[in-house]
């Protein structure tokens, strides 16, 4: 992994899992990664549910937009992580590929998210382990 590693989150919309992923990954490690979400359709705004179940921890994406995948963007990240919505990244050698199986907030409400959200937080937290541990400088 390079100094900074990059990571790019993907869902079809990048409406909901992938937000809650990449702000939870900037939230928790600061500078230390380069963050990017992505969907292959995105959709027109954000899930508002999902806006309301970061809200309740104390993260405000509200003024997130959802963005559209591209090979740019792939190219430029280290880590591409598919959130178990059938998206998937173009391949290039070099970069880690993963697939989280997670629960799609679509349609639910804050409370059905809540479960989600701290699945998400796990794996981000896994992921900086391993990506980004925190060094004595």
């Amino acid at each position: 992994m390079p100094d900074k590693p990059s990571v790019l989150f993907v869902c079809v919309h990048n409406a909901g899992r992938s937000q809650m992923a990449a702000t939870w990954l900037t939230h928790l490690a600061g500078d230390r990664v380069e963050v990017r979400s992505a969907g292959s359709a995105p959709a027109d705004a954000v899930n508002l549910a999902v806006v309301e179940a970061m809200r309740e921890v104390g993260i405000d994406i509200s003024a997130e937009t959802p963005k559209v995948l591209t090979i740019d963007a792939v190219q430029a990240s280290d880590v591409c992580i598919t959130m178990g919505c059938g998206d998937a990244c173009a391949v290039f050698p070099g970069k880690q590929y993963l697939d989280w199986t997670l629960e799609d907030p679509a349609g639910q409400g804050t409370a059905a998210i809540r479960p989600i959200r701290y699945e998400i937080k796990k794996l981000v937290e896994s992921l900086i382990t391993e990506i980004a541990p925190e060094t004595d400088r």
